[in-house]
């Protein structure tokens, strides 16, 4: 039985479509009527090489870049265009590229920023509880400068910190990026370990296919602004030779964190 199979049973209706997203910067078309969509409960990967178009998609989805064409649904509701703040509020959460932690505030104001947007403030502080019982490194750190953790520590908050926004559907920008090859291990473990324990739906943006397919339900790859295939993710890790080829990567090379 396929990974996809064994989770096909708590998959429900889509929750995030994409329809032909156009994204500009000035004269510039990055991204050319890319669509996909996100089922509940799954893990989906967007996949493609540095300067795909992969990051443009996100910010279009999050309201960081208004879509120049197509639209975005989430749950049902349309939110093409709609402020970052107000998708946030609907159930979106980004982990960005980099982190983007404010380094000068402790790990514990990190967390509770990230709950900014709610108004169930008990709620918010029990789900702060539990964070830092799912990531026991974080609550050891709890009293500490965001900006002297580790990589896979500042990785473990952006990530905690995403979720202290309740979020239903939670996109990654390149959570691999810069970490050694058992930190990634680590954070895809994390990442599967949101799905199956906390039922979140995850969206993930990589240039680490290997790892990535090993936890996702189904994959798109992306190259030069468009989608180039769609499959499930078991079908895609088996055809390494081909995927390398969509992804511009050399057989020698290292994928974690490459370009």
């Amino acid at each position: 039985m396929t990974q996809h199979e064994m989770t096909a049973g708590r998959e429900g209706s889509t929750l995030l479509e994409v329809r032909g997203i156009v994204t500009r910067y000035g004269l510039l078309e990055a991204v050319h009527g890319v669509s996909f969509s996100v089922a509940e409960g799954e893990i989906v990967a967007l996949l493609g090489p540095n300067g795909a178009g992969k990051s443009s998609v996100l910010g279009s989805i999050m309201g960081l870049v208004k879509p120049a064409g197509g639209g975005v649904i989430f749950a049902g509701r349309d939110i093409t265009g709609m402020e970052t703040e107000a998708i946030v509020r609907l159930g979106l959460g980004l982990v960005p590229e980099r982190r983007r932690l404010f380094t000068n505030l402790t790990v514990g104001e990190n967390l509770r920023l990230g709950a900014a947007a709610r108004k169930d403030r008990p709620q918010a502080e029990k789900d702060l509880a539990d964070l830092l019982e799912l990531f026991p490194i974080l609550s050891t750190r709890v009293d500490q400068l965001a900006g002297f953790l580790s990589g896979g520590e500042a990785q473990q908050l952006a990530i905690a910190r995403a979720i202290m926004g309740a979020p239903r559907l939670l996109l990654l920008d390149e959570p691999s990026l810069g970490l050694a090859p058992l930190l990634v291990e680590a954070v895809f473990a994390m990442i599967a370990r949101l799905r199956d324990e906390r039922g979140l739906t995850l969206l993930l943006v990589e240039q680490n296919a290997v790892q990535v397919l090993d936890i996702a339900d189904r994959a798109y790859v992306i190259r030069n602004g468009s989608i180039q295939m769609e499959a499930e993710a078991c079908e895609l890790a088996d055809e390494g030779g081909m995927l390398r080829a969509y992804l511009g990567l050399k057989e020698e090379a290292n994928p974690v964190g490459g370009p």
